[in-house]
């Protein structure tokens, strides 16, 4: 959690998860609170409806990376739900940080769901850990069925993510992508 999230969180021990379904639902709520600006993660401070903050990117982190799921995967249900808190954001304020933890828990749901080694979530996770040095480099060992789901989650975003789209681009190719993404990915040096 960063300096910034909320101290206090008396009323809020069910963000404090035990299993990757608890994580889920307590994703759920951080996303309630982005949609509505009000909620439990968002008290005692302003916060706008739609906006994802740097608070919230922090309750997030502390929620994917609680003691009690550090040895466990991402599920696909802490990562679909923060595909939901992604589409919900319609305004960023947080760095770009939100970005790169999508990235982080989708490639470490993927790797993990396809058989292969993950490092703990508590490094994985972390914002000072680059995707690269612990996330597949290419398509071999990762699942078919993984892929085409974190492709079939991109298509059609209105904000793409430059890091997962990265990632999917080098471990399936540009194909799984919709064209309009292409452009960006590729300099032409035009």
């Amino acid at each position: 959690m960063s300096a910034s999230a909320p101290k206090t969180i008396g009323s809020l021990d069910g963000l404090e998860p035990s299993s990757c379904e608890t994580a889920a639902s307590a994703l759920a709520i951080v996303r309630d609170g982005v949609i509505t600006g009000e909620g439990p993660t968002t008290a005692g401070r302003v916060h706008f409806s739609r906006v994802l903050d740097a608070d919230d990117v922090a309750w997030c982190a502390r929620i994917l990376t609680a003691a009690a799921l550090n040895d466990t995967p991402v599920s696909r249900a802490e990562a679909e739900a923060l595909f939901e808190i992604d589409a919900a954001a319609t305004e960023r304020k947080d760095d770009g940080r939100f970005e790169d933890l999508l990235a982080q828990a989708v490639a470490h749901h993927t790797a993990a769901a396809s058989g292969l080694p993950v490092p703990p979530r508590s490094v994985a996770l972390a914002a000072e850990t680059a995707i690269e040095s612990w996330a597949p480099v290419n398509a071999r060992g990762v699942r078919t069925d993984a892929l085409e789901w974190v492709a079939k989650r991109m298509r059609g975003k209105r904000q793409a993510n430059r890091v997962l789209r990265a990632m999917v681009a080098t471990l399936v190719g540009v194909s799984v992508l919709p064209l309009a993404q292409l452009p960006s990915m590729i300099d032409i040096g035009m």
